[in-house]
């Protein structure tokens, strides 16, 4: 499934998700589109999607059928980038954008307390002991993150699983951040320069946001994912 999975990235812009293909068959790469998103459902549960197909030749029936499949699960194509004319004509026709807006590097220098809400970097693994992340917006972790383990983070940080490592986000100053996970037991959590103190790991994890509260101290609450 990993071998499978690899075929395709996927990460935020401006306008929802954007999908890149490893060059492959084009039913390798829809099975590798649909693999990830089976894996994590709810998170992609009513997202926009955009592909870059790079020069895959692709036939209405092609798009017709993938759109179908990813609407059974809430997903919504919009747009189809690509090299091929075939592939732009097949996509017009069907209602699809062929142009997406990436923003140019100027647009992403924002003052530190900010941070440009089409920047995100989409991590598809369990984050180890040793492992450390650094990045200029949000960070969306689909896996756990394991004790030893660190993100940092200009933006919101947004685990799919387990939190035992560190996380700061709002690491310029951002005290609007936040930091959810579905069982958040960290080592420690920041936000700008408030620090909580060590997490103990729950008996019975729920999905928890830490964020500074109206008094300016970190706090987690429950995060009604649903």
């Amino acid at each position: 499934m990993e071998q499978i999975t690899s075929l395709v990235q996927i990460k935020g812009i401006r306008d929802g998700l954007l999908a890149t293909f490893v060059e492959a068959a084009w039913e390798d790469q829809c099975l590798a589109l649909l693999a990830q998103i089976d894996d994590r459902p709810a998170f992609f549960q009513g997202a926009r999607l955009a592909m870059d197909v790079g020069s895959q030749i692709l036939k209405v029936n092609d798009l017709v059928d993938l759109r179908d499949r990813l609407s059974e699960r809430n997903v919504s194509l919009w747009a189809v980038v690509g090299e091929s004319p075939t592939t732009e004509h097949t996509s017009q026709l069907l209602g699809l954008a062929t142009r997406i807006s990436k923003p140019r590097p100027e647009e992403q220098r924002h003052a530190d307390d900010v941070v440009a809400e089409d920047t995100a970097l989409f991590v598809n693994k369990t984050l180890r002991s040793g492992k450390r992340i650094e990045f200029p917006g949000h960070v969306v972790v689909l896996g756990d993150v394991n004790a030893g383990a660190e993100i940092i983070a200009d933006g919101n940080v947004i685990v799919w699983g387990r939190v035992r490592g560190m996380i700061h986000a709002g690491a310029k100053g951002n005290r609007s951040a936040i930091i959810c996970a579905l069982d958040l037991s960290a080592t420690q959590l920041r936000i700008a320069d408030e620090v909580s103190a060590t997490l103990n790991p729950q008996k019975d994890p729920k999905p928890e946001v830490a964020s500074i509260n109206s008094e300016g101290r970190l706090q987690a609450e429950l995060w009604h994912t649903g």
